[in-house]
C-alpha cells in the first residue's frame, strides 16, 4: 500500500514538473512583451499626428516581436514611477533611450545598443553660444533623467562646476513642457539628449544645440533584476536584425538617429 502511494505520489510529482515545464515554454513562445515608454521622448517614442505610439525603439520592439510570434503592447508610463512599473510586472522592459552607465546594477540590461551624447538647447536669439555663458541662467532639465545625473555627478568638477554657476537647475516631469519654457523665454535652456534635441530642432528652428557636451553614455534595454531568459532572447533577435539590414531600415526612417552611434554587436 505504502509502495503504491509512493508511486502515485511520484507520478503527480512527475505530472506537475510536466506542466510546470510547459507553462513556462508557452510563456516564452506565446508571449506579449510589455515594452515600457516616455510618450514624449521623441525620437525614441512618442505619439505621432495620427495618435499612435511610434519611434525608434517602438519599431525596433515590434520588429522583434513580429520574428517571435509574440504581441507588442506599447505602455507610456510616468518616469519617476519607471522601477515600479518594471518591478511590478506591469512591463517587461524598459525601452526609451534609457541609459545605462551608473545603473549598471540596478537592471538586468541588454549590452548597449546605441551611443548618445547629452547636450544644451538653448533659443537661438537668447545670445548664448556656449556652456560657460550659462553662468546666472535658469536652466530646465527632465527629472529622474541622464542629464540630471551628469550635472550632479560630484566627480566630474568641470561639469559640477558649471551645474553650480547656474541661477538654477530646474527640474520638469519632460522635456515637451520644458522646450515650451524654453521657447516661451521662462527658461535659458534645457539639459537634454541630443537625439530628441535634433528631432525638436527639426520641427523649430528657434532651437540651437550647444557644441558644449555634458555627457557621453550608452542606451540599453533594462528588464527586471534576473529576467536573463526573457533579455537573451531580445538581445539574440536584435543581433539578427541588426545583420540583416532591418535596423538600419527603421534608423532610415528617424534623421535624428545617427547611424554611426549604433552599436548593436555580438563582441560583447
Amino acid at each position: 500500500m505504502k509502495k503504491k502511494a509512493v508511486a502515485v505520489l511520484m507520478t503527480a510529482v512527475i505530472a506537475m514538473g510536466m506542466v510546470s515545464a510547459v507553462s513556462v515554454q508557452a510563456g516564452i513562445e506565446d508571449k506579449t512583451l510589455i515594452v515600457g515608454f516616455d510618450a514624449e521622448y521623441p525620437p525614441y517614442g512618442y505619439m505621432d499626428d495620427d495618435g499612435e505610439y511610434t519611434g525608434f525603439d517602438l519599431e525596433l520592439a515590434q520588429a522583434v516581436c513580429d520574428l517571435e510570434g509574440w504581441e507588442l503592447e506599447k505602455k507610456p508610463i510616468n518616469w519617476d514611477s519607471k522601477d515600479m512599473e518594471l518591478n511590478s510586472g506591469s512591463i517587461d522592459c524598459i525601452w526609451n533611450g534609457f541609459t545605462i552607465n551608473g545603473r549598471e546594477d540596478d537592471y538586468t540590461w541588454t549590452p548597449a545598443y546605441i551611443n548618445n551624447t547629452q547636450v544644451f538647447a538653448v533659443n537661438k536669439n537668447s545670445g548664448i553660444k556656449k556652456a560657460a555663458d550659462l553662468a546666472g541662467k535658469n536652466v530646465l532639465v527632465q527629472a529622474d533623467s541622464s542629464a540630471l545625473a551628469a550635472l550632479q555627478d560630484e566627480e566630474n568638477t568641470d561639469i559640477k562646476a558649471l551645474a553650480d554657476s547656474f541661477g538654477s537647475l530646474t527640474q520638469v516631469p519632460d522635456y515637451e513642457s520644458a522646450l515650451m519654457e524654453l521657447e516661451a523665454g521662462s527658461a535659458d535652456a534645457v539639459a537634454m539628449d541630443e537625439g530628441v534635441a535634433l528631432t525638436k530642432q527639426a520641427q523649430n528652428d528657434n532651437i540651437v544645440i550647444l557644441d558644449d557636451v555634458i555627457s557621453q553614455e550608452q542606451y540599453g534595454i533594462a528588464f527586471k533584476k534576473g529576467n536573463d531568459e526573457l533579455r537573451d532572447q531580445v538581445w539574440s533577435t536584435l543581433l539578427e536584425m541588426e545583420k540583416d539590414g532591418t535596423v538600419d531600415k527603421i534608423a532610415a526612417k528617424y534623421p535624428s538617429i545617427n547611424t554611426a552611434n549604433i552599436c548593436i554587436s555580438d563582441n560583447e
